[in-house]
């Protein structure tokens, strides 16, 4: 008996934690997007008011809510593949010496993985600087038109994606080094014994053995960035004119600037739901492809 309930013991701490944490929260979320909870509220529990799915109808109505679900699809789009492909890329190149100079480059490619965004931020947004910064400086020397990096509606977005993409190639690379460490020399031996290059047997070979650590840097990438927030808050606040507002961005300002508690609730309950759909869409269309 007691070797049955060994198991469950030493896996109840983490499921406590996740019950605490993860679940809990989904459930309270849900249930506050049934009222009308806001500041008044929290200080006295009979102004709170039991509106039912008021706040739901509401939130797809609100075209603010719309532009950001939006917004945050294109990020999701430009994003994961450039993070997913750059980070995988890199590791390959990485991966090709196992030199002093190689391993000082691995450090440096993890190095805004750990960066503190406000530190980020600030040298970005130097960078981003229409008058000063570095990259309109560089456009400069061959002609070209300074570029309104954090102000024009479309650039805006290529902006806050690029600094994102910046930051999410460092732990994604160590991953996928991780995973190149566990490719048997033996494979690459026979494929350059039956005369494939270089490249053939990257993509032919170690690739295909890659698979599973492809599908968890990409669905954990894409959880990732419909989650976005950092970047935008940090830079331009959702501006200019909400095009860079993310869904996370809207909630965290409808709950925190305005206080309505329920009605951001409601789009963090859909939210959890978008990207539950989106997570198990991967895993289910990775299932279907391994069987076939």
């Amino acid at each position: 008996m007691k070797s049955r309930l060994a198991p469950y013991a030493f896996i109840s701490p983490a499921m406590v934690l996740l019950l605490a944490f993860g679940v809990l929260p989904i459930l309270v979320a849900l249930g506050v997007s049934l009222t009308d909870l806001n500041l008044a509220g929290l200080g006295d529990r009979d102004r709170i008011g039991f509106t039912g799915l008021a706040n739901y109808e509401r939130l797809f109505a609100d075209d603010e809510f719309w532009q950001a679900l939006t917004n945050t699809g294109i990020f999701v789009v430009v994003g994961v593949p450039s993070v997913v492909v750059l980070s995988l890329a890199v590791a390959l190149l990485l991966h090709r010496s196992e030199s002093r100079f190689f391993r000082v480059l691995r450090s440096f490619y993890f190095v805004p993985a750990i960066t503190a965004i406000v530190a980020v931020s600030l040298v970005w947004g130097y960078l981003y600087n229409t008058q000063f910064g570095l990259l309109n400086y560089l456009l400069s020397l061959i002609g070209a038109p300074e570029v309104q990096w954090l102000s024009d509606p479309l650039w805006v977005k290529f902006s806050v994606a690029l600094v994102a993409v910046w930051r999410g190639t460092g732990l994604n690379i160590i991953i996928f080094l991780a995973a190149l460490q566990a490719v048997p020399k033996e494979y690459r031996e026979a494929a350059a014994l039956d005369g494939a290059g270089e490249l053939r047997t990257t993509v032919s070979v170690v690739v295909p053995l890659l698979r599973f650590a492809i599908l968890f840097v990409t669905v954990t990438t894409v959880i990732a960035w419909l989650q976005f927030f950092d970047e935008p808050f940090v830079l331009t606040k959702g501006g200019p004119l909400g095009e860079s507002t993310s869904i996370s961005l809207f909630l965290y300002q409808k709950g925190f600037s305005v206080s309505q508690f329920g009605y951001a609730s409601a789009g963090s309950v859909v939210l959890f739901v978008v990207i539950a759909a989106v997570t198990l869409l991967q895993l289910r269309l990775v299932k279907t492809d391994a069987e076939a």
